[in-house]
């Protein structure tokens, strides 16, 4: 029995390891769907077009991306939560959805384990925006302002709880502002009320702003990350402008549905590296003022347990209802 047990035991690794081979060889033997949780034109979907776009010419299959907007994100989600764990159907997102438990009593899915991190790339720095008229030259000039004058300055947000808010929140411990919060509907109208001069500043990722900066709109105090931009040069970083704890940065990432086999993750995340060490999507990551790094596995996971650790002390600090 025991003779005859070790050759079939054997056969079965071997089966299993050459299904594995096959399933990273052959994927994708089909077009993939990925779902952006929000309407076209912002950060999230810009980037993941152009990914798609790349991944779509490296495996000779379509990536399509379809927007599926709503509560902030867990529409889309939600729809991916429930899709088949064959790699077939991905979602997109940025560091929103670390903050998701915090503005939710109950999320439509199980966060630890429906969607699985596949991996997060082009980071995109945070700024601080404020028009181009604005008499603030510098963040100190602003904290200073903040502090002299009590309840006079005020920012933009698209709604309490969105990335913006508490990335605001979050440089308030860090520098000593002080502000007042006005949301909006959308991160369009925020950034209306600011080039009317509705409200003084407001928090960006600086893809969703360098168009306002190459027209000449709006002046960036401060942007985060280690060194400065490639397309901001004359930006200081957070560190060299006063206020060197803050460190919010913002990414692109794909997540899957849970039980999508390990061979397919990983097919991805080598055609993700690969697409991002291109040179046209380095440059697309530049002229974003973006950094075309690539985080997956587990120190992606990792990095979204920093991030949602790091929003939790943040929503404390808010003391915001959740929905």
């Amino acid at each position: 029995m025991n003779r005859m047990s070790f050759p079939l035991s054997a056969a079965l690794v071997l089966a299993c390891a050459a299904a594995g081979a096959l399933a990273q060889t052959a994927y994708p033997e089909k077009p993939v769907k990925i779902i952006v949780p929000y309407p076209p034109g912002g950060a999230v979907d810009q980037v993941t077009r152009r990914i798609a776009q790349k991944l779509s010419e490296q495996t000779g299959q379509s990536f399509f991306v379809e927007n599926k907007a709503g509560a902030t994100g867990t529409i889309g989600a939600a729809q991916v939560a429930r899709s088949p764990g064959d790699g077939y159907t991905l979602m997109a997102n940025d560091t929103t959805y670390s903050i998701l438990p915090q503005v939710f009593k109950k999320l439509p899915w199980d966060r630890a384990q429906d969607l699985v991190p596949v991996a997060g790339f082009n980071f995109a720095p945070t700024a601080v925006v404020v028009p181009a008229n604005s008499p603030f030259k510098t963040l100190g000039d602003m904290v200073a302002y903040s502090q002299a004058n009590p309840g006079k300055l005020n920012y933009g947000t698209g709604g309490a709880g969105t990335m913006p808010h508490f990335a605001t929140v979050a440089l308030e411990g860090a520098s000593g502002l002080k502000a007042t919060h006005v949301p909006f509907k959308g991160a369009g109208e925020a950034t209306m009320a600011l080039l009317s001069g509705t409200i003084d500043f407001q928090i960006a990722s600086t893809p969703g702003v360098m168009g306002q900066v190459r027209g000449g709109k709006v002046r960036l105090l401060a942007v985060s990350g280690e060194q400065r931009l490639k397309a901001l040069p004359g930006v200081p970083t957070f560190a060299q402008a006063g206020a060197p704890g803050y460190k919010v940065v913002n990414f692109t990432g794909l997540w899957a549905a849970k039980g999508t086999p390990e061979p397919v993750l990983e097919k991805l995340r080598k055609e993700i590296a690969t697409a991002m060490a291109s040179p046209d999507v380095q440059s697309f990551a530049d002229d974003l003022g973006a950094v075309p790094d690539v985080v997956s596995g587990k120190a992606f996971a990792d990095k979204l347990q920093a991030d949602a650790e790091l929003w939790e002390r943040v929503a404390a600090k808010v003391g915001m209802d959740k929905q």
